[in-house]
């Protein structure tokens, strides 16, 4: 599965080649699964499209400082924040709770599975799945090296 470059690759602090694919198809498959069931359960239009893109207000986060804006993001997209509100939702029977849960999971999904991952503090696009974007030449160089 994994070819020479990949492994050549793989102390970059970051997943490249079919693991990186494997991660982002894992994530296409996540906001399929919580789509649908969000949906399969009752949920209403309106409430996904209002809700879907609200975990991205956490950018906000950034004003404060790299650091801090990170730890937003991190906070509202990882998928332990919206797993506690989808039980609470269960098991209180408050459908806003679980229904919140389902599409916060699909949105954090949606980002990874494009891409976007977890952050570091080193800035926005410094991400668990790899670099966002062009990066500057210097930090672009460091990448190669494994430093980024």
């Amino acid at each position: 599965m994994n070819n020479k470059a990949e492994i050549e690759q793989s102390d970059r602090g970051y997943p490249t080649g079919m693991v990186l694919w494997l991660l982002r198809a894992e994530a296409l498959a996540m906001f399929a699964a919580s789509t649908a069931l969000f949906f399969f359960l009752g949920g209403e239009f309106w409430l996904f499209a209002v809700l879907f893109f609200a975990p991205d207000l956490s950018f906000v986060g950034y004003v404060l400082g790299k650091k801090a804006g990170a730890a937003l993001y991190n906070v509202v997209h990882s998928y332990a924040l919206p797993a506690v509100l989808a039980i609470t939702g269960v098991l209180t029977g408050l459908t806003i709770l679980w229904q919140i849960g389902l599409i916060f999971v699909a949105h954090a999904a949606f980002d990874r599975s494009l891409g976007y991952g977890l952050k570091y503090a080193a800035g926005f696009r410094h991400t668990h799945l790899g670099p966002i974007g062009n990066l500057p030449r210097a930090a672009a160089t460091f990448a190669q090296q494994g430093d980024v």
